[in-house]
């Protein structure tokens, strides 16, 4: 992993959505997936890895696995990879295991002060989405998050299902994320982009790659950042232009779980804006608070970009940032800290219950289209 030391308390990585590789469809995923390759080497290396979800081979054989690991050896970024259930067909991860090295499949890793705990949810199954952990999963997750906390490091999470999609123990582990404040999951398995707020986590989905009925069948990728704890989350079609802008600080009100913190809601004053730009450009960074002019950002770390905007009134107040054509907006929720919101009970923790709906700049439609909800079989 490269060294982040300039920005320890950022983290951004590049999600490539199920890819399930197959010879049946025409080896629709290859394609694409070289695709998006070739735009994170022209553009995204300063991202922290790559991470692919599960479902990564549609049956499991190694005709699929080959041609994954052959699309991705032109990849200047890191990548990482955990199982899905496609990747257990046959009642086994062998060929899984066979496919990837164990540098690509760890258990954990820290990456940028980030603990980040990859679980696989299959291999303890009787195959299809019979999501399970065993023992040593169990055990081996709450040591990492208690090791997170002992370094003072932010955890993270990736598995390929929600805990709320778990044939069992999936409450549990999502209240044990809540209790070790993990701020955000990354998950794979529903086939189209989708966050959800349980109120103490958010978990995140990002569309299939080969698989898509959203989005007019668009592939693409999505960009996951966690800056100072702060999520932030974007699908980015093959389509779309470069650079690519995210804001990363403050926190959109859709993601807020930590709403004690300042940086999560802001307390009116001065108000830091922070945001990434992945990619060259030759325009300005330009920020812009609710209808204001914009006014343009200074550079912090490299690819970063800061302001500081005064805001007097609490309340949702809109951030715009633009690089030419590139923007992105967020809604920041400013309180004073007598009007903070406080948090409830959790209910059905790490559940799709909690999903945020539509959020069209994020690139989410809301309509839950694949063949895990709404969608047609495949």
């Amino acid at each position: 992993m490269k060294d982040s030391s300039a920005h320890p308390s950022s983290i951004a990585w590049i999600h490539i959505g199920d890819l399930h590789m197959d010879e049946a469809d025409g080896w629709a995923a290859r394609p694409r997936l070289q695709a998006i390759v070739d735009e994170l080497n022209a553009h995204a290396r300063a991202a922290d890895f790559v991470y692919l979800p599960g479902d990564n081979a549609n049956h499991a054989t190694p005709a699929q696995y080959a041609a994954i690991t052959e699309a991705l050896g032109p990849l200047a970024l890191p990548w990482r990879v955990i199982p899905g259930d496609h990747d257990f067909e046959g009642g086994s991860l062998a060929a899984y295991e066979a496919a990837f090295a164990p540098a690509q499949r760890p258990e954990h890793e820290v990456i940028a002060g980030h603990r980040c705990i990859f679980v696989d949810v299959v291999g303890s199954g009787a195959g299809g989405p019979d999501f399970r952990l065993n023992s040593h999963h169990r055990h081996r997750i709450a040591r990492q998050l208690a090791l997170a906390e002992a370094a003072g490091e932010v955890p993270l999470v990736f598995m390929h299902c929600y805990p709320g999609d778990m044939a069992a123990d999936g409450e549990a582990l999502a209240r044990l994320f809540a209790d070790a404040r993990v701020p955000f999951v990354d998950t794979g398995h529903t086939h189209y982009n989708e966050l959800l707020n349980d109120g103490a986590v958010v978990y995140g989905a990002t569309r299939s790659t080969a698989q898509i009925e959203e989005g007019g069948g668009a592939p693409g990728f999505s960009v996951v950042c966690v800056h100072d704890g702060v999520p932030s989350w974007r699908f980015r079609p093959l389509s779309a232009c470069w650079p690519h802008v995210q804001i990363v600080a403050p926190c959109d009100l859709r993601l807020v779980t930590r709403a004690s913190q300042a940086r999560q809601v802001p307390r009116p004053g001065v108000m830091r804006v922070v945001a990434r730009r992945f990619g060259a450009a030759d325009a300005p960074m330009m920020a812009a608070l609710d209808d204001a002019a914009p006014h343009p950002m200074r550079a912090g770390a490299p690819g970063f970009w800061e302001i500081d905007l005064p805001v007097d009134a609490p309340g949702l107040h809109r951030i715009d940032v633009s690089c030419g054509r590139a923007a992105d907006s967020v809604e920041v929720l400013v309180r004073a800290s007598d009007g903070v919101p406080r948090r409830g009970p959790l209910v059905a923790p790490g559940h799709a219950c909690h999903a945020i709906g539509a959020w069209p700049v994020a690139g989410i439609d809301g309509l839950q289209l694949g063949p895990n909800r709404n969608g047609g079989d495949w």
